[in-house]
Formats: C-alpha cells, sequence, structure tokens
C-alpha cells in the first residue's frame, strides 16, 4: 500500500473498464489521479465516486486525447489541480470501434482507430514529457493483438497496438538517460465492455478454455500490473511491453 503516495498520476481513458481500475488502484496506492474522460459524464462520476470509496484525491478533466487543443487543456487542469509536477502518465484511451473486413475498411476508419489508439499516446506523451522528471513512469497501452495481429477484423486496432509497442521501445532509449521510464501492457482477454461489444460470447468462451488459467482476465488484475510498473518497484524496468493474458501466449 501507499507505492505512490504523494505522487500525481494522469489516466486518459479512465472513465470505465480498464481504466477506472487503473485510476482506482492507484488512487488507493496513495497518487492524486486526474481522470480523464470524453463520451461520458456517468462513468466520470462512477470513477470518481469509487476513487472517494478508497480515500482517494482525484479530479476528472474532459479530452478528447485525438486533438491537440484538448491535450493542451489537460495539461492546464492537470497544473491546476495538483501543481507542475505529473510523477506517473497512463495511456489508456483506446478503442476497436467495430471489426471491419478488408473490403469494409475506409480512410476515415483508418484515421479514428489510428487517431486515438496512437497518435493520441503519442501527443499526449508529449504534452505531459514537458512536466516529468527523473524518476518518473509512463504506462502505454498495448495490447496482445499488437503480438499476433488479433482477431478477425481488428487489423488497424492490431496494428496500432503494435505502433505503441515500437513506440514504448523506442522512447525507453531516448528518455531513459533523463531518468524516466516507460513501459507498455499488453492484455489479452479482459472481461470488459470492449468484449462485452465486439466478441462473441461463443469466441469468448472458447478463448478463456484455451488459456492455460482458463479463465477471461479481470480490469483489477490489469490494473495491478500498471500500479507496479508506475511505481519505484519496477524502477530497473523500461522499454518492455509486458503480456498480462493467463498464458495464452508468450513473450
Amino acid at each position: 500500500m501507499n507505492n505512490l503516495k504523494g505522487k500525481v498520476a494522469v489516466v486518459t481513458g479512465g472513465g470505465r473498464d480498464i481504466g477506472r481500475a487503473v485510476c482506482v488502484k492507484l488512487a488507493k496506492e496513495g497518487a492524486k489521479v486526474v481522470v480523464n474522460y470524453f463520451d461520458s459524464e456517468t462513468d466520470r462520476d462512477a470513477t470518481l465516486e469509487a476513487i472517494k470509496t478508497v480515500g482517494g484525491e482525484a479530479v476528472a478533466v474532459y479530452g478528447d486525447v485525438t486533438k491537440q487543443e484538448d491535450i493542451d487543456k489537460m495539461v492546464t487542469k492537470t497544473k491546476e489541480a495538483f501543481g507542475d509536477k505529473v510523477d506517473v502518465l497512463v495511456n489508456c484511451a483506446g478503442g476497436l470501434f467495430a471489426r471491419k473486413t478488408v473490403e469494409e475498411l475506409d480512410e476515415n476508419f483508418y484515421n479514428l482507430v489510428m487517431d486515438v489508439n496512437f497518435k493520441g499516446t503519442v501527443f499526449v506523451t508529449q504534452a505531459f514529457k514537458a512536466l516529468m522528471g527523473k524518476g518518473a513512469s509512463i504506462v502505454n497501452f498495448a495490447s496482445q493483438a499488437g503480438r499476433d495481429g488479433g482477431g478477425a477484423g481488428s487489423v488497424i486496432y492490431a496494428a496500432s497496438k503494435g505502433a505503441v509497442m515500437t513506440l514504448t521501445r523506442n522512447w525507453a532509449k531516448e528518455l531513459g538517460p533523463q531518468g524516466i521510464r516507460i513501459n507498455a501492457v499488453c492484455p489479452g482477454l479482459i472481461g470488459t465492455k470492449f468484449h462485452d461489444d465486439f466478441t462473441k460470447d461463443e469466441i469468448r468462451e472458447k478463448v478463456a478454455a484455451s488459456t492455460p488459467l482458463q479463465r477471461e482476465g479481470r480490469a483489477d488484475e490489469v490494473a495491478d500490473l500498471v500500479s507496479y510498473l508506475a511505481s519505484d518497484e519496477s524502477s530497473f524496468l523500461t522499454g518492455n511491453n509486458v503480456d498480462i493474458n493467463g498464458g495464452l501466449a508468450f513473450s
């Protein structure tokens, strides 16, 4: 407990599912949390209430991670709430949006998926890096799909997550000499709205059954990994894309 006491953490996509679990876990560990949300005030309020329940401190900041103007406002709101130093940045905002075959792809869909999953990670990190110094930690969200190409109809999503994995490796080299660590998590099948919306029940059951632990993962289990990577307990880890998939795929 309290591995992040006194630190400030920014979490994009913190309104629900894994993002919410990350926000709550970081708050429980003592961090002051900036909860970025985009599409639901109800989800935002639920995240803030969950943080309050564990005795944490947080503010919510609206922002579209694909728009520089919104990113800049996120930085401003963070400074207003908690000062000029950010210790932890978690780039959790992302999405699949739809499953599309090669014939169904179009430029607008390509731009949407790549912008939210990759462009957002790039420019949110660039903006908040100015507030980060020695000992800071960045945790990106990649995916098992970035390793194995993803399921049917998810090619752009998988490609965007592969890009996040490569970015993580490259920026570890650039930011390491400044004392800033950057890692990514690569979740497999986690029981969230993501799969409720885009994965058929029979597929989920089949994948879970083929996993050595024979179940789906939970959002709080991913949050535990994020918390570890954010804390000084992982002080010699950087540039890693860490799998969390119950043994379904190894790296």
